[in-house]
């Protein structure tokens, strides 16, 4: 019979972590559930991490902001701060899942997870967050690009927890957009996705860019050689169009039950494109 354990803080989490050292954690559950429930998991101990106090909320700390790993997607989805400096995650938190799920789902879930589908990941990605984790014996940080290792792989020790994400805040991303394409218009799980924040000038030319796709590899795709094509480029659709011939040649897509590979690298380029069209930016003539 499994045993399931309710910590209420980080001394009561490292304690039972401590005396059941091959427990698994889990928060929302709504990937790790499922898995439980088809067999694919079947663990002895369970720690469930959604009351534990510490790993709920949002800190604005100045230059950045730090996201709690058990905070919801709805709660996060409902944070004026949020909102106001990453608009490219909050569009990404809108379109993921159901709302039951985004009820029970957490962000440090999604990272945990490591599917190249999960949402919140490309904006993540293209905001350069940082992951906090711990251990009864200390504190560490990597960068989400580290983190995350392959489908389901992240860079976690025996007892170590991830607390949570911090985010720079960076006022010159004058364009966040986040899209994705599904089988359906809703509660689909992505056939392809993309982060995009651009600092564009007054004049619509590119001045800074980061992009990350979801969907189109073992990982979140980011490419250092697409974005310099951009950078210096005016924004109009003959430079995203150059672009996009290069992010087909950059993405790495499988062929699975959602849809082909070479569709796939179509639509990777597809969605730089319609950048074009959201990035709503206003021009003056030179």
């Amino acid at each position: 019979m499994r045993s399931v354990h309710l910590p209420r803080n980080f001394e009561e989490l490292w304690t039972v972590l401590g005396n059941e050292p091959d427990a698994a954690l889990y928060a929302g559950g709504t990937d790790f559930l499922v898995k439980m429930r088809s067999g694919l998991e079947a663990p002895e101990c369970l720690i469930c991490l959604e009351r534990v106090e510490e790993l709920i909320g949002v800190r604005d700390e100045g230059e950045e902001v730090f996201i709690a790993a058990a905070t919801t997607h709805s709660r996060l989805l409902e944070t004026t701060l949020i909102q106001r400096e990453f608009p490219v995650l909050a569009q990404a938190l809108a379109v993921l899942g159901s709302p039951p799920i985004r009820h029970m789902g957490t962000i440090g879930g999604n990272i945990v997870t490591a599917s190249p589908a999960g949402d919140t990941l490309p904006p993540l990605y293209a905001l350069k967050a940082e992951v906090e984790i711990r251990s009864a014996d200390g504190e560490r940080r990597a960068p989400i690009g580290d983190f995350i290792q392959g489908p389901g792989m992240a860079a976690l020790e025996k007892g170590e927890v991830v607390t949570g994400v911090r985010l720079g805040k960076n006022a010159r991303w004058n364009v966040q957009h986040y899209e994705k394409v599904g089988r359906r218009k809703a509660q689909a799980c992505s056939v392809a996705s993309m982060a995009a924040l651009m600092e564009v000038s007054d004049s619509g030319v590119i001045q800074a860019v980061r992009l990350a796709w979801g969907s189109v590899g073992p990982t979140v795709v980011t490419s250092a050689e697409v974005e310099e094509a951009l950078c210096g480029e005016k924004l109009c659709p003959d430079t995203l169009r150059r672009a996009a011939a290069l992010v087909e040649k950059t993405v790495s897509p499988i062929s699975d039950v959602r849809a082909g590979a070479e569709y796939r690298k179509t639509l990777a380029g597809a969605l730089l494109l319609r950048l074009n069209d959201y990035a709503n930016v206003p021009v003056t003539e030179a």
